[in-house]
Protein backbone atom coordinates (compact mmCIF):
# COMPACT_ATOMS: atom_id res chain seq x y z
CA UNK A 1 0.00 0.00 0.00
CA UNK A 2 1.03 3.62 -0.45
CA UNK A 3 2.62 5.35 2.51
CA UNK A 4 0.95 8.26 4.32
CA UNK A 5 2.65 10.93 2.20
CA UNK A 6 1.66 9.23 -1.05
CA UNK A 7 -1.94 8.84 0.14
CA UNK A 8 -2.11 12.58 0.82
CA UNK A 9 -0.66 13.30 -2.63
CA UNK A 10 -3.21 11.03 -4.36
CA UNK A 11 -6.07 12.89 -2.70
CA UNK A 12 -4.55 16.27 -3.56
CA UNK A 13 -4.23 15.33 -7.23
CA UNK A 14 -7.76 13.90 -7.35
CA UNK A 15 -9.12 17.02 -5.64
CA UNK A 16 -7.56 19.17 -8.38
CA UNK A 17 -8.80 16.98 -11.24
CA UNK A 18 -12.28 15.90 -10.10
CA UNK A 19 -15.27 18.15 -9.25
CA UNK A 20 -16.01 16.50 -5.91
CA UNK A 21 -19.36 16.82 -4.14
CA UNK A 22 -21.65 18.66 -6.53
CA UNK A 23 -24.12 21.22 -5.28
CA UNK A 24 -27.41 19.62 -4.34
CA UNK A 25 -26.07 16.05 -4.17
CA UNK A 26 -29.05 13.89 -3.29
CA UNK A 27 -29.61 10.68 -1.38
CA UNK A 28 -29.32 7.26 -2.99
CA UNK A 29 -31.12 7.24 -6.35
CA UNK A 30 -32.35 10.79 -5.68
CA UNK A 31 -34.68 9.88 -2.82
CA UNK A 32 -35.92 12.81 -0.69
CA UNK A 33 -35.67 11.31 2.81
CA UNK A 34 -33.68 8.81 4.87
CA UNK A 35 -36.36 6.11 4.87
CA UNK A 36 -36.68 6.01 1.11
CA UNK A 37 -32.90 6.30 0.74
CA UNK A 38 -32.45 3.14 2.82
CA UNK A 39 -35.11 1.23 0.90
CA UNK A 40 -33.71 2.27 -2.49
CA UNK A 41 -30.21 1.29 -1.38
CA UNK A 42 -31.51 -2.15 -0.36
CA UNK A 43 -33.25 -2.55 -3.72
CA UNK A 44 -30.10 -1.60 -5.64
CA UNK A 45 -28.24 -4.75 -4.58
CA UNK A 46 -27.31 -6.75 -7.72
CA UNK A 47 -29.54 -4.50 -9.80
CA UNK A 48 -28.90 -2.11 -12.68
CA UNK A 49 -29.65 1.55 -11.96
CA UNK A 50 -32.54 1.66 -14.42
CA UNK A 51 -34.14 -1.42 -12.84
CA UNK A 52 -33.71 -0.01 -9.35
CA UNK A 53 -35.29 3.25 -10.48
CA UNK A 54 -38.30 1.40 -11.88
CA UNK A 55 -38.70 -0.61 -8.68
CA UNK A 56 -38.44 2.37 -6.33
CA UNK A 57 -40.83 4.44 -8.42
CA UNK A 58 -43.46 1.69 -8.35
CA UNK A 59 -42.99 0.95 -4.64
CA UNK A 60 -43.09 4.55 -3.43
CA UNK A 61 -46.31 5.14 -5.30
CA UNK A 62 -47.79 2.65 -2.82
CA UNK A 63 -46.05 3.66 0.43
CA UNK A 64 -43.49 6.18 1.67
CA UNK A 65 -43.38 5.43 5.41
CA UNK A 66 -42.56 2.27 7.39
CA UNK A 67 -46.12 2.08 8.71
CA UNK A 68 -47.63 2.32 5.24
CA UNK A 69 -45.12 -0.19 3.90
CA UNK A 70 -46.07 -2.77 6.54
CA UNK A 71 -49.72 -2.34 5.64
CA UNK A 72 -49.00 -3.74 2.17
CA UNK A 73 -49.19 -7.47 1.44
CA UNK A 74 -45.94 -9.19 0.55
CA UNK A 75 -47.31 -10.01 -2.89
CA UNK A 76 -47.98 -6.32 -3.56
CA UNK A 77 -44.46 -5.27 -2.54
CA UNK A 78 -42.87 -8.09 -4.55
CA UNK A 79 -44.81 -7.16 -7.68
CA UNK A 80 -43.77 -3.50 -7.37
CA UNK A 81 -40.07 -4.23 -6.91
CA UNK A 82 -39.84 -7.12 -9.40
CA UNK A 83 -37.71 -5.11 -11.90
CA UNK A 84 -34.76 -5.00 -9.48
CA UNK A 85 -34.53 -8.78 -9.07
CA UNK A 86 -34.34 -10.96 -5.94
CA UNK A 87 -37.73 -9.46 -5.15
CA UNK A 88 -38.89 -12.16 -2.72
CA UNK A 89 -35.83 -11.81 -0.48
CA UNK A 90 -35.89 -8.03 -0.78
CA UNK A 91 -39.58 -8.01 0.20
CA UNK A 92 -38.72 -9.94 3.37
CA UNK A 93 -35.86 -7.54 4.14
CA UNK A 94 -38.08 -4.50 3.62
CA UNK A 95 -40.64 -5.89 6.06
CA UNK A 96 -37.96 -6.73 8.65
CA UNK A 97 -36.37 -3.30 8.17
CA UNK A 98 -39.66 -1.44 8.65
CA UNK A 99 -40.60 -3.51 11.70
CA UNK A 100 -37.23 -2.89 13.39
CA UNK A 101 -37.34 0.79 12.49
CA UNK A 102 -40.69 1.22 14.23
CA UNK A 103 -40.00 -1.02 17.24
CA UNK A 104 -36.43 0.12 17.93
CA UNK A 105 -36.28 3.69 16.59
CA UNK A 106 -39.89 4.95 16.71
CA UNK A 107 -39.93 4.99 12.91
CA UNK A 108 -37.01 7.44 12.63
CA UNK A 109 -33.97 6.38 10.62
CA UNK A 110 -30.81 6.71 12.78
CA UNK A 111 -28.01 8.94 11.46
CA UNK A 112 -25.07 6.88 12.76
CA UNK A 113 -23.33 3.95 11.13
CA UNK A 114 -23.94 1.70 14.13
CA UNK A 115 -27.61 2.64 14.22
CA UNK A 116 -28.10 2.09 10.50
CA UNK A 117 -26.24 -1.22 10.46
CA UNK A 118 -28.34 -2.50 13.36
CA UNK A 119 -31.31 -2.50 10.99
CA UNK A 120 -32.04 -5.59 8.83
CA UNK A 121 -30.85 -5.28 5.26
CA UNK A 122 -28.44 -2.39 5.90
CA UNK A 123 -24.75 -3.21 5.50
CA UNK A 124 -21.67 -1.00 5.70
CA UNK A 125 -21.91 0.27 2.12
CA UNK A 126 -25.57 1.23 2.38
CA UNK A 127 -25.06 2.81 5.80
CA UNK A 128 -22.16 4.94 4.56
CA UNK A 129 -24.03 6.01 1.42
CA UNK A 130 -27.04 7.12 3.46
CA UNK A 131 -24.79 8.89 5.99
CA UNK A 132 -22.91 10.74 3.26
CA UNK A 133 -25.72 11.70 0.90
CA UNK A 134 -28.75 11.95 3.19
CA UNK A 135 -27.20 13.12 6.45
CA UNK A 136 -24.17 14.96 5.04
CA UNK A 137 -21.64 13.11 7.22
CA UNK A 138 -17.95 13.05 6.30
CA UNK A 139 -17.55 9.39 5.31
CA UNK A 140 -16.18 7.71 2.19
CA UNK A 141 -18.81 5.29 0.96
CA UNK A 142 -17.37 2.38 -1.01
CA UNK A 143 -19.17 1.13 -4.11
CA UNK A 144 -17.78 -0.96 -6.97
CA UNK A 145 -15.88 1.96 -8.53
CA UNK A 146 -14.33 3.16 -5.26
CA UNK A 147 -13.35 -0.39 -4.25
CA UNK A 148 -11.62 -0.99 -7.60
CA UNK A 149 -9.79 2.35 -7.70
CA UNK A 150 -8.52 2.22 -4.12
CA UNK A 151 -7.07 -1.27 -4.42
CA UNK A 152 -5.65 -0.65 -7.88
CA UNK A 153 -3.87 2.55 -6.84
CA UNK A 154 -2.71 1.31 -3.45
CA UNK A 155 -4.81 3.45 -1.13
CA UNK A 156 -6.04 0.15 0.32
CA UNK A 157 -5.28 -3.55 0.07
CA UNK A 158 -8.56 -5.36 0.64
CA UNK A 159 -10.63 -8.10 -0.99
CA UNK A 160 -14.03 -6.79 0.08
CA UNK A 161 -15.72 -3.40 -0.11
CA UNK A 162 -16.25 -3.43 3.66
CA UNK A 163 -12.54 -3.94 4.33
CA UNK A 164 -11.75 -1.21 1.81
CA UNK A 165 -14.08 1.15 3.69
CA UNK A 166 -12.40 0.32 6.99
CA UNK A 167 -8.92 0.92 5.61
CA UNK A 168 -9.96 4.18 3.96
CA UNK A 169 -11.33 5.44 7.26
CA UNK A 170 -8.03 4.61 8.94
CA UNK A 171 -5.70 5.89 6.20
CA UNK A 172 -7.44 8.89 4.64
CA UNK A 173 -6.61 12.41 5.87
CA UNK A 174 -9.45 14.13 7.67
CA UNK A 175 -9.67 16.92 5.07
CA UNK A 176 -10.40 14.35 2.33
CA UNK A 177 -13.28 12.57 4.07
CA UNK A 178 -16.04 14.94 2.93
CA UNK A 179 -15.37 14.73 -0.81
CA UNK A 180 -13.26 11.57 -1.00
CA UNK A 181 -16.16 9.40 -2.19
CA UNK A 182 -16.98 11.83 -4.99
CA UNK A 183 -13.37 12.21 -6.19
CA UNK A 184 -12.84 8.45 -6.23
CA UNK A 185 -16.11 7.49 -7.92
CA UNK A 186 -15.74 10.22 -10.56
CA UNK A 187 -12.16 9.11 -11.18
CA UNK A 188 -13.27 5.48 -11.43
CA UNK A 189 -15.95 6.28 -14.00
CA UNK A 190 -13.92 8.70 -16.11
CA UNK A 191 -10.32 7.48 -15.93
CA UNK A 192 -9.58 4.39 -13.84
CA UNK A 193 -12.27 2.32 -15.53
CA UNK A 194 -12.66 -1.41 -14.98
CA UNK A 195 -12.02 -2.78 -18.46
CA UNK A 196 -9.99 -0.11 -20.25
CA UNK A 197 -8.45 2.35 -17.79
CA UNK A 198 -7.09 5.56 -19.29
CA UNK A 199 -3.64 5.33 -17.73
CA UNK A 200 -2.25 7.74 -20.32
CA UNK A 201 -4.24 10.64 -18.84
CA UNK A 202 -4.20 9.50 -15.20
CA UNK A 203 -3.17 12.24 -12.76
CA UNK A 204 -1.89 9.71 -10.19
CA UNK A 205 -0.09 7.33 -12.58
CA UNK A 206 3.30 8.09 -11.02
CA UNK A 207 1.99 7.06 -7.61
CA UNK A 208 -0.15 4.08 -8.68
CA UNK A 209 0.99 0.76 -7.20
CA UNK A 210 -0.30 -1.18 -10.23
CA UNK A 211 1.32 0.99 -12.85
CA UNK A 212 0.13 1.51 -16.44
CA UNK A 213 -2.34 -1.13 -17.62
CA UNK A 214 -2.13 -2.06 -21.28
CA UNK A 215 -5.20 -1.14 -23.25
CA UNK A 216 -7.25 -4.03 -24.56
CA UNK A 217 -8.38 -2.27 -27.74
Amino acid sequence: MLDKGAVEEVYRKLAEAMPGRTKGAKGPKGQPDAFRSCISCMLSAQSLDRNTAAATKALFKLATTPEAMLALDDEVIAKAIKPCGLYNNKTKNIRKFCTALIEEHDGVVPDTRAGLMSLPGIGRKCADIVMSFTFGKDVIAVDTHVHRVCNRIGLTEAKTAEKTAQQLEERSPEWAMRDGHFWLIQFGKRVCRARIPKCDICVVSELCETGPIERGD
